[in-house]
């Protein structure tokens, strides 16, 4: 998957947002206003992603293309690495998974009406999965 190819999913996921508030570089991608995914947009080497932690530690151990995300809570997010050549849809899934674990995440108040918004769109977030 190239840059422009993963933009174009990020920003196909409901009421997804880019932004770029770190530098000009990292590009940045939102729900809700929380970071659900980001990576380089220069060196498109890594994208990091939100997890389970014990999900996250499977994939580590799993994956060679798959580690602690480096400038985040190693428990929480991971890195996979461009470099190495993941599957189009192991990235895919995993950015639907930081997504959704990100809305599922919020206050309940603001969790309800982001979740009421992406049904009307028709994606199907799967909300009862932690």
């Amino acid at each position: 998957m190239d840059i422009m190819g993963f933009r174009e999913f990020c920003l196909s996921l409901p009421l997804a947002e880019e932004h770029t508030p770190f530098d000009e570089d990292t590009l940045v991608f939102k729900v809700g206003g929380k970071i659900f995914a980001f990576t380089g947009m220069i060196r498109f080497h890594w994208i990091t992603v939100k997890c389970v932690p014990e999900e996250g530690t499977e994939l580590c151990e799993q994956y060679s293309y798959v580690r602690p995300a480096y400038h985040m809570n190693k428990r929480h997010w991971i890195d996979i690495l461009n470099d190495h050549d993941p599957p189009d849809e192991f990235i895919r899934e995993r950015v639907r998974e930081s997504y959704r674990l990100v809305i599922m995440n919020m206050p309940k108040r603001v969790q309800e009406e982001i979740i009421r918004a992406v049904e009307k769109t028709g994606y199907k977030l799967n909300p009862g999965r932690k």
